[in-house]
């Protein structure tokens, strides 16, 4: 007997898809139907990466998919011309699929549970008198920074389309970072016209979320504490990560290059550097090169994920010049690795992360300290939470040519691997949001009061 049928929608980029892919799971666990919506062009992604370990718990969850409007070749990294074809297509899409899920006379949904920045999909919902739930994947306070925007607007810090008045530093509270006005997540996307699209999709997305049941959010209650007396809707369930479940993450966009894992094994405890990106970072070709000297500066042995779009050309025609035989015996170079088992490997440094926020929990859960290179959106206000506020991680300076030299790697890798406070300081941290999700902890109980509400 099922508790309920879910309806899943995640916002259409890696990081959004595999913590709501992670709370499906969960709930599949719990008895419940989950029908999981990726765009097609995401679902054909995901379903190959997942080709050879498929296992979406145990037959509850169905993959499927809705298009997104976009056409053949257009670039899906262009935000701003995605987020408008989505607008367009989708959400009839969607209404589509419940009623013919619901005209198929075996479970009717029961709840959506939708990504915040897809408001129209809580529209939709609230429109065929379904149980709404808004899901936020990355950290509380840039979902209080964008309830707050009517009162930006008042300041007179930003005009009613968002663009920036005034080059001015915005702090919420204490414990949280400061944002300067031109980090703004829509603000710091692409060119003016896409700034203006997605501060009008913030507006629509901050008026969908009144209509929502719950808000929950994938972070632990000590890690942003006073963001939940500013905004006491977010309800954290975090970190939500496969480990906790004693599985394996799933919902990738790339197949996960397994060997490292072995490679990582011949390595000493502690001792290998970990660099990451995520799956939007593109670096040119003069910064590329920079790092792969800077790691080979180092002398540590290192495992480096290199997308294939990590760069403009194909990456291994940006290699510098006898770079990959030198560091053969040292390093091992990846397209994609299987990033929660690699960095709760025991043989794991540090990370060089672009702070996205499932990297940022991730390394948070197995105490690794961090070396910050953030690309854009909020990765700038996670890395603030890294180096400022929580202090388990060093920012890297670009010189007067806006790049990030090798020397300035190497230098700060020392720093990083010989400061004893700051482990501590990160190993004390791991205990904090470890406990959360454990029997009893805070994140642990909300996660139960939610499966709860939704048996109701």
């Amino acid at each position: 007997m099922s508790s309920g049928h879910i309806l899943a929608i995640p916002y259409p980029a890696q990081g959004h898809v595999i913590p709501l892919l992670e709370v499906s799971l969960c709930l599949a666990k719990h008895g419940f139907e989950v029908t999981f919506v990726n765009t097609e062009y995401n679902h054909k992604r995901v379903v190959s990466a997942l080709a050879e370990t498929n296992h979406t718990g145990d037959g509850h969850i169905h993959l499927v998919s809705l298009p997104d409007g976009m056409k053949p070749g257009e670039d899906r990294n262009d935000l701003g011309k995605l987020t408008e074809t989505m607008l367009q297509v989708m959400p009839m899409k969607l209404e589509e699929l419940i009623n013919t899920i619901n005209g198929l006379g075996g479970n009717e949904i029961t709840s959506v549970i939708a990504d915040e920045n897809l408001g129209w999909a809580l529209e939709v919902a609230e429109k065929m008198r379904i149980r709404r739930v808004a899901f936020w994947p990355a950290a509380a306070a840039l979902l209080a920074m964008l309830f707050s925007i009517p009162k930006l607007i008042e300041e007179k810090l930003i005009d009613s389309e968002g663009t920036i008045l005034k080059s001015e530093e915005i702090k919420l509270a204490a414990s949280v970072p400061t944002t300067r006005t031109e980090r703004l997540v829509w603000a710091c996307i692409g060119d003016k016209e896409t700034e203006k699209i997605l501060f009008q999709v913030c507006l629509r997305n901050n008026k969908a979320v009144e209509v929502a049941d719950w808000v929950i959010c994938n972070t632990a209650y000590e890690l942003e504490a006073e963001i939940f007396s500013l905004a006491p809707r977010i309800l954290p369930i975090g970190p939500l990560l496969a480990s906790n479940r004693l599985e394996n993450s799933i919902g990738h966009f790339w197949p996960e290059d397994l060997t490292c894992l072995k490679w990582l094994a011949q390595q000493s405890p502690c001792s290998v550097i970990y660099v990451a990106f995520g799956s939007f970072t593109v670096l040119d070709k003069t910064q590329f090169q920079e790092l792969a000297l800077g790691l080979e500066l180092t002398g540590r042995p290192f495992l480096w994920v290199v997308r294939p779009d990590i760069t403009e050309e194909n990456p291994n025609n940006v290699f510098p010049l006898g770079f990959q035989e030198r560091i053969e015996s040292r390093g091992k170079i990846v397209g994609w690795a299987p990033q929660q088992r690699v960095l709760s490997h025991p043989s794991i440094a540090c990370f060089v992360s672009h702070c996205g926020w499932n990297s940022t929990l991730e390394s948070l859960s197995n105490g690794i300290r961090f070396l910050c290179w953030p690309y854009f959106a909020d990765q700038f206000l996670n890395e603030s939470y890294i180096c400022d506020i929580w202090k388990v991680g060093l920012k890297l300076k670009k010189d007067e040519h806006g790049i990030i030299t090798r020397t300035e790697i190497k230098e700060k890798m020392e720093k990083l691997l010989t400061d004893e406070d700051l482990k501590q300081r990160i190993q004390k941290l791991k205990k904090t949001v470890v406990e959360n999700v454990e029997e009893g902890g805070r994140s642990y109980n909300n996660f139960n009061n939610f499966i709860n509400w939704l048996k109701t």
